[in-house]
């Protein structure tokens, strides 16, 4: 009887060494540039389908060629205004945008999102008598930007049946500030399908 507990005792041992070890997830890296199908909501792929279109329009446009062809202008990025019904990180696709064309050459940007913090370490820097009148950075001395890049992001979303249909479309502008007028506008359209099974799944 013992030899048999003994045995029973081995056996339960083992049978939970095996479901933790089938519970264990596994985590592995993935190509960032693979496309995403996980489902129809906006992805990491439309996020640089959007990027890659909006780059290489701007980029190619006889006007905006002209304009840089002999100077990098400066840019400001305005938030992209989601109009859609999910909840998506707009700022990721301007981020991915503005770092693009800077590293084209053909532009320079300006970043609004820390004008405040900027503003700070200067008053400091000028006001608080911590710091050498000599090396403090005046205030006053920043270039403004000459140009406003910004854009809206919409949908729609239809269902019927087991059957959805959601199109996306992406519009960005390029304004030039003294004039008001937009110097160069493009869109582009991402439209995704899913079908439910007989199981819903």
């Amino acid at each position: 009887m013992e030899f048999i507990m003994k045995h029973m005792k081995v056996i339960f041992v083992l049978a939970a060494v095996i479901g933790l070890s089938a519970c264990q997830s596994k985590v592995e890296y993935g190509d960032a540039t693979e496309v995403e199908t996980v489902n129809e909501n906006f992805g990491s792929t439309d996020l640089q389908a959007i990027s890659a279109k909006m780059v290489d329009s701007m980029l190619t446009f006889p006007p905006i060629v002209a304009i840089t062809q002999n100077e990098r202008p400066i840019i400001f990025v305005d938030k992209i205004k989601n109009k859609t019904s999910e909840h998506i990180d707009t700022e990721s696709i301007t981020d991915t945008v503005s770092t693009k064309l800077l590293r084209s050459g053909k532009f320079r940007f300006i970043d609004m999102s820390k004008v405040e913090s900027v503003r700070k370490q200067l008053d400091y820097q000028n006001n608080s008598g911590m710091v050498d009148p000599s090396t403090a950075i005046q205030f006053g001395r920043q270039i403004g930007a000459q140009y406003m890049l910004y854009g809206n992001l919409s949908s729609i979303v239809k269902e019927a049946g087991s059957t959805k249909d959601v199109y996306y479309k992406m519009t960005m502008r390029l304004m030039d500030l003294e004039t008001g007028l937009i110097e160069w506008q493009d869109e582009k359209e991402i439209r995704k399908g899913k079908s439910k099974s007989l199981f819903g799944l």
